[in-house]
């Protein structure tokens, strides 16, 4: 979410095919101060508009930051008000709109944020005292705002239409990594201690129903059609991947092993998104440094997790896989994957200590497991990576990135076909 210059001002401007008005603004500034006992008392002062991106960052929203200044016609002297917050819109284009309506990656954001995270906000209360639930919050931007229309086919056609708002946080000092480079070792272990925080509050939420979470939220990230829409943009990256490493000589095994396993990769996909018991829970399921900002606080490096489109009920490894196979550079993975591993088992267990679950005792799961279910989700995560392969290609650093990683994946046999069918399947 970057800067531009491109942008509209003032009670009345909005700019061309941008829905802020001054009464839209007032159906936001509503739903947060609910407590109010007039909503009506809330007077728009001025608001501005911008694009919340660079053109071509975000395929599956149309995003626009906001800033409205206002008053509230209570308050002692007429004390102004500010808030900046991001709008997440269907694309204006129309195959994107089509491809995300289809496969309903706004409705599932939407329903994150007005089901998921009340429920779990809401479990935390009941088990913590006031005193300790201070000490877990949701590392996720607020929620303003949430609409949702599926369209209509009677009396006469209508599209569907979304839009969520969403606190901005980076006014409030959040900074994007460079993908380019990667995280380095403080972002990277606050980013697991992130994701560990969201895992663990689903976990012993779905202890506490006695029932899977999918059950719960059907409208979760299905596998079966998780599955088909990965293989296709993994059938869409293999073909420009092969091109890459037919150009390095040192790579010919990698790229017959690549060969020999893509007859088989719907199956692994499959196999390995699937939610398997007892440490099944929502993930995150995109979980790479370009849906992370990051903040330092009292000399801590904390992290805040974005994009919750493609929400699931899987595995909690399927999200650290992504995060090291994708995000950090070959050295860091390398050299401290276990490190990064221990962090994020030391901030899951003590968070379900924490909700009253002693995982390891409870649902006979350990530090040894976590690591062999890791290793088995780094496949998945390079099969996800391999469909956006063309953000890598291009760039030195980070085609350099991918060969280590294919390199070091095949060392390890993990691209032999019999290894990574045997592995999806356990």
């Amino acid at each position: 979410m970057s800067d531009s210059e491109e942008e509209s001002s003032g009670a009345t401007s909005t700019g061309p095919d941008w829905p802020v008005t001054e009464e839209w603004l007032q159906a936001v500034l509503k739903e947060h101060h609910k407590d109010l006992s007039e909503p009506s008392a809330i007077v728009v002062l001025d608001f501005s508009v911008k694009p919340g991106c660079e053109t071509g960052e975000s395929v599956l929203s149309d995003i626009l930051a906001v800033t409205v200044k206002y008053c509230l016609r209570d308050d002692p002297g007429g004390t102004a008000h500010s808030l900046s917050f991001i709008i997440k819109l269907l694309p204006q284009d129309p195959f994107s709109r089509y491809f995300v309506t289809e496969a309903q990656f706004d409705l599932r954001e939407i329903k994150f944020y007005t089901q998921v995270v009340p429920d779990l906000e809401q479990f935390k209360n009941e088990v913590l005292s006031e005193d300790t639930s201070p000490d877990l919050v949701l590392p996720i931007p607020k929620c303003y705002y949430a609409h949702y229309s599926p369209g209509e086919t009677e009396p006469e056609p209508t599209p569907p239409s979304s839009v969520l708002v969403l606190e901005n946080i980076k006014p409030n000092g959040f900074e994007s990594a460079d993908f380019s480079k990667g995280l380095d070792l403080r972002q990277a272990k606050a980013a697991v201690e992130a994701i560990a925080q969201v895992h663990a509050l689903s976990l012993t939420l779905k202890i506490n129903e006695g029932k899977p979470l999918s059950e719960k939220y059907p409208f979760l990230f299905q596998t079966s059609r998780a599955s088909d829409s990965y293989q296709q943009l993994v059938e869409r990256g293999l073909p420009q991947l092969f091109q890459f490493l037919e150009s390095k000589s040192q790579l010919k095994d990698v790229l017959n092993a690549l060969n020999n396993l893509r007859p088989h990769t719907k199956i692994i996909i499959e196999n390995l998104l699937a939610a398997e018991e007892p440490m099944a829970l929502i993930t995150h399921t995109d979980f790479w440094c370009n849906n992370l900002m990051f903040k330092e606080v009292d000399g801590e490096c904390k992290c805040a997790v974005l994009d919750w489109q493609m929400v699931t009920y899987s595995r909690p490894t399927n999200d650290l896989s992504l995060l090291l196979v994708s995000s950090v550079s070959a050295e860091l993975r390398r050299a401290h994957t276990d490190e990064i591993l221990d962090v994020y088992w030391e901030k899951l267990t003590d968070t379900c200590r924490m909700l009253k679950v002693d995982v390891e005792e409870r649902l006979e799961y350990d530090r040894k497991k976590l690591g062999d279910d890791f290793r088995k989700g780094q496949l998945l995560a390079l099969l996800l990576c391999i469909g956006s392969v063309d953000l890598a290609l291009g760039n030195a650093q980070m085609e350099e990135r991918l060969i280590e990683l294919l390199k070091d994946l095949n060392k390890e046999g993990l691209l032999s076909v019999d290894e990574a069918v045997s592995e999806s399947e356990c």
